[in-house]
């Protein structure tokens, strides 16, 4: 009976949860409030957290600022109050030492509150080819790409669990998604990010019953000095995106609580078919999308960008 009765509740939710999908559609989801909540957001130097924090500042939302590069932080600070920002905070953080994450982040609960929307932006890439990858190199891709997810998590999540509210979000990537050549050690960091994302979203919900959001984004390679050089054969399936529209894409997803935002919609056609067909197929398909040599301009300008970035982008 036990069997039976499971199945039955099984059945009725997915049901219920197909319908409302359908819906949302149709009838555009409502979007949650988040002046007054305290939005903190790493990497928030320059890029992606730059734009970010601009947007949630504009929606009343109180924002924190972290960045190794205490001089583009500022700016980022800077820009966030003309927009309108009343309450902005910077602070210098290296994101990938744990234990000044931790001092930071007993300073911010200190000094703002608790936090209630962490966004792990924070991220590097070293664009090698895997046995051109010093050591140091793919230990640092690690500590800044998943490793300080764990400790910005552990630092703030106790207390969205103590209040039942919080938001966590991951910037992972399509290279989290599918292995990318030239990008073996960026590729690995944003698999076990996406990993840590989604294992927190599932023990969150069936083991704490919390209701704290989760979102994990996956976007294709955004127009950054990051990936300053890598090419798309066919634009109008696989863009080289733009920093404003995925800024913006991301807040989007943050206030409609969406769990997973993929960009663009061509890759989650790809995810599907990725578990459905043999890998020779796959490799055929990655040279015919261009994905296997997207990389060869990317790969000759490693050498200008990597130490800027690791100094700049953390």
């Amino acid at each position: 009976m036990d069997l039976i009765l499971d199945t039955s509740i099984f059945v009725a939710k997915c049901s219920y949860y197909i319908l409302e999908s359908l819906a949302y559609k149709i009838i555009p989801k409502r979007k949650k409030n988040v002046a007054g909540e305290v939005v903190l957001i790493t990497g928030a130097g320059s890029g992606l957290g730059q734009l970010m924090a601009i947007k949630f500042a504009i929606l009343g939302a109180t924002v924190v600022l972290w960045d190794i590069n205490e001089e583009g932080n500022m700016k980022t600070c800077r820009l966030a109050k003309e927009k309108g920002g009343e309450k902005v905070f910077a602070y210098k953080c290296d994101c990938s030492n744990r234990e000044e994450v931790y001092r930071v982040a007993n300073q911010v609960k200190e000094e703002v509150g608790d936090v209630t929307i962490l966004i792990n932006n924070a991220g590097i890439v070293t664009r090698k080819l895997f046995l051109n990858t010093p050591d140091d190199m793919i230990e640092r891709s690690f500590r800044v790409n998943v490793l300080s997810h764990f400790w910005t998590c552990k630092a703030f999540l106790p207390a969205m669990i103590k209040a039942n509210h919080g938001h966590l979000v991951c910037m992972s990537s399509v290279a989290g998604l599918i292995g990318t050549n030239v990008l073996s050690d960026y590729s690995a960091s944003k698999f076990a990010a996406l990993g840590l994302a989604e294992s927190l979203l599932f023990e969150l919900k069936l083991v704490q019953k919390t209701n704290i959001k989760t979102t994990i984004v996956c976007p294709y390679f955004i127009k950054t000095g990051m990936f300053d050089g890598a090419t798309s054969k066919f634009p109008l399936l696989l863009p080289l995106l733009e920093q404003e529209y995925v800024a913006r894409k991301i807040v989007n997803a943050i206030l409609e609580e969406q769990i997973y935002l993929i960009m663009p919609k061509f890759m989650y056609f790809g995810m599907i078919i990725k578990q459905v067909i043999p890998s020779k197929m796959i490799i055929a398909l990655l040279e015919y999308l261009g994905i296997a040599t997207c990389m060869n301009s990317f790969r000759e300008q490693a050498q200008v960008h990597t130490e800027t970035e690791k100094q700049h982008q953390s």
